[in-house]
């Protein structure tokens, strides 16, 4: 599974902490521990004490070297944390006794572990929702400046034997925005491009994805796919994309050749930008049920700092997944500051 080695690698190299937000969890607590085993994060487990010491030791991990356990009734920041907390929602209402009790949330404290520095980014959602889980990290981590919103990928791996196209796929908004304006999409495509070069290293290919191919049919839905397509050509001029097309289109060289003969992707797009939450949740869930890919995610970007989130039906090894692409944005991150 070389992208996926070639991320875990990445992230080995970062030396990154990540907080996982919920450390007594049976899934979570094994994927710290293949976190630690292949070097590739150190590791906060944030949780009750009691609870997250007696899964580790079950799980003979006791010991490990680059894990530590923060429990936010008993920790040392939590008073800090509190009133970094109303400082940052005071304009919303929010009172100093509704920050002390909203810090001691798992969520709350991993996202401030993440804003204040401790921590270079954050995964939860092995237990909590999605909801939860995004506005934990949007409210306290909080929309990066540079970005125009915050929105979310699954990164594809195809490594199956029946795969006709091995690698690394990004499909885009299948986890949080409902249903993007001409801007919004647009936007969505110039960082999705964006999170495929940092994970990859591989140019992004992307594809605009509608019911139309070229103009093969006329509708408003349609038109919104093309004008996003322009506003992100004409902010990105280097920025390979086309669209409108039929996913056949963006992924088959021999439908291409028929259907879009003057597209530069050729058939062989690698970032796939769904029109709305609908197609998107539905194609990634029919590509990792029916077609045997592999999906990671939903993975957030546009934050000024790492914060992801797992499927409730994540295994261990989504865990390890999850927190070696959170290493390796972070790294991302930190790069453009230092260039900066």
């Amino acid at each position: 599974m070389k992208p996926l080695r070639t991320i875990l690698g990445a992230a080995t190299s970062s030396d990154k902490i990540i907080a996982l937000a919920e450390g007594d969890d049976p899934r979570v607590v094994e994927g710290a521990l293949k976190a630690r085993s292949e070097g590739v994060a150190r590791i906060i487990l944030i949780g009750e004490q009691a609870k997250v010491e007696a899964e580790l030791a079950k799980q003979g991990g006791s010991d490990v070297d680059g894990i530590e356990i923060h429990d936010p009734n008993s920790s040392s920041l939590t008073e800090s944390f509190a009133a970094e907390l109303h400082e940052l929602r005071k304009h919303k209402g929010m009172t100093p006794e509704q920050a002390r009790e909203q810090i001691t949330k798992r969520l709350n404290y991993a996202a401030m572990l993440v804003h204040k520095g401790l921590a270079d980014g954050t995964v939860g959602g092995a237990v909590e929702t999605t909801s939860d889980t995004v506005r934990a990290a949007l409210q306290i981590i909080g929309k990066a400046p540079d970005a125009a919103m915050v929105s979310s990928f699954f990164l594809m791996l195809y490594c199956r034997d029946h795969h006709s196209v091995r690698g690394a796929h990004i499909f885009a908004d299948c986890g949080l925005v409902v249903d993007p304006n001409e801007e919004e999409l647009a936007a969505i495509a110039r960082a999705s491009a964006a999170s495929y070069h940092a994970l990859t290293n591989e140019t992004p290919r992307v594809a605009m994805l509608s019911f139309s191919t070229t103009g093969s049919a006329k509708h408003p839905k349609v038109s919104k796919v093309v004008e996003a397509t322009e506003i992100a050509k004409a902010a990105d001029p280097d920025l390979l994309i086309d669209g409108e097309l039929q996913f056949d289109a963006a992924f088959v060289p021999e439908v291409a050749a028929k259907k879009a003969a003057a597209s530069p992707l050729q058939g062989q797009a690698n970032v796939f930008v769904f029109p709305n939450l609908d197609a998107g949740n539905l194609g990634y869930k029919i590509a990792q049920r029916i077609g045997g890919a592999e999906a990671i995610g939903p993975v957030l970007q546009g934050l000024a700092k790492p914060a992801n989130d797992l499927s409730r039906g994540c295994s261990a090894e989504d865990v390890l997944h999850m927190v070696a692409v959170t290493a390796v944005q972070a790294q991302t991150s930190q790069t453009r500051k230092d260039v900066s």
